[in-house]
């Protein structure tokens, strides 16, 4: 089998072992979002993750000289939106099912068809712009609206979505330039001054909220974790790290068209974690939202793939002389 033939399973299996790996990371900080404060959760995870990287870089090729980088604005600016991005979906994250809030979060690939089309100025088809209607539709549903009161916690996550998708647009901009492990770096170098620095301001726990409130997760003070807390800590930091690094390593070595729909192994584990873990198995209407969100976002890949495709058979030459 040549190298060629290789490359698009092999940048399946990294997606797909990227996936589970990083539905490992949702799992401990779900666990871990009762006791702690987020920002002490996401410190730890960040030397984790951080050693994991160093690591990696002190073995390739080109080592350290690889995070060297002429675009520190672009990186500050990239560093924010994922900060921001991860606080959002982890607080409501610890406020919802752990599948509900997969689901509300896979409408990040509907985003980025809808941040292409007015950012990038790419043109989307009338198909995608359906799928994007139906996404927004299971959206909807899953912000569970039917009570009179739209569920805050999917709010967040919808707002931790929409970073996400831009910080895809970021990356974009910074491929030509900008190494996997340079982007990864400069995201964990973030986590760490931002996590002590909101340690510094709010670890003692004096703008604690009430117990069942939505900050609640973030405004905790600080402790010291026994021992039986440490598998947690330790998951969350090794998925970031290894998952995140599959995931890089899949999109490099294959055409992201065809990577991307393998991302969404991360539903059907977070049902499994629901379910094994903490009891929790989607109702009704969750299973509504799903099936719109996910469906909508696999057909966008999918359109999206035939769109490339479609591209590459009219740019290839004929062959003839």
């Amino acid at each position: 089998m040549s190298d060629n033939s290789r490359k698009p399973v092999t940048g399946i299996f990294f997606a797909l072992g990227g996936g589970v790996t990083l539905s490992v990371n949702d799992l401990a900080i779900k666990a871990l979002s009762g006791t702690y404060a987020l920002h002490q959760v996401i410190l730890i995870r960040a030397f984790v993750g951080m050693a994991i990287v160093l690591g990696v870089i002190w073995f390739s090729k080109t080592g350290f000289r690889q995070l060297r980088t002429r675009r520190p604005l672009d990186h500050l600016f990239r560093v924010s939106i994922v900060m921001v991005s991860n606080v959002t979906y982890f607080v409501g994250l610890s406020l919802m099912p752990l599948a509900d809030a997969v689901a509300t979060a896979f409408v990040a690939p509907l985003l980025v068809t809808l941040m292409s089309a007015v950012i990038l100025r790419e043109q989307v088809g009338p198909r995608r712009w359906a799928a994007v209607a139906v996404g927004m539709v299971g959206v909807v549903i899953m912000t569970r609206p039917g009570a009179g009161v739209i569920q805050p916690a999917a709010i967040l996550v919808l707002i931790s979505a929409f970073c996400y998708a831009s910080s895809h647009m970021m990356t974009r901009r910074m491929r030509l330039t900008e190494s996997a492990m340079t982007l990864n770096f400069f995201v964990q170098c973030g986590f760490i001054l931002v996590s002590l620095s909101f340690g510094v301001f709010a670890g003692d726990g004096h703008l604690a909220q009430a117990p069942g409130s939505t900050w609640e997760f973030l405004f905790r003070p600080w402790h010291v974790p026994p021992v039986g807390d440490w598998w947690a800590f330790l998951a969350t930091g090794v998925a970031v790290g290894v998952g995140g690094l599959m995931m890089s390593q899949a999109y490099r070595t294959t055409e992201a068209a065809l990577v991307a729909p393998f991302e969404y192994v991360g539903m059907p584990m977070a049902i499994f974690w629901g379910v094994m873990v903490f009891g929790s198995w989607p109702d009704a209407t969750a299973w509504a939202g799903i099936a719109l969100i996910c469906g909508a976002g696999l057909y966008t890949l999918w359109r999206e793939t035939l769109r490339r495709k479609k591209d590459l058979d009219v740019a290839a030459p004929s062959g003839d002389l």
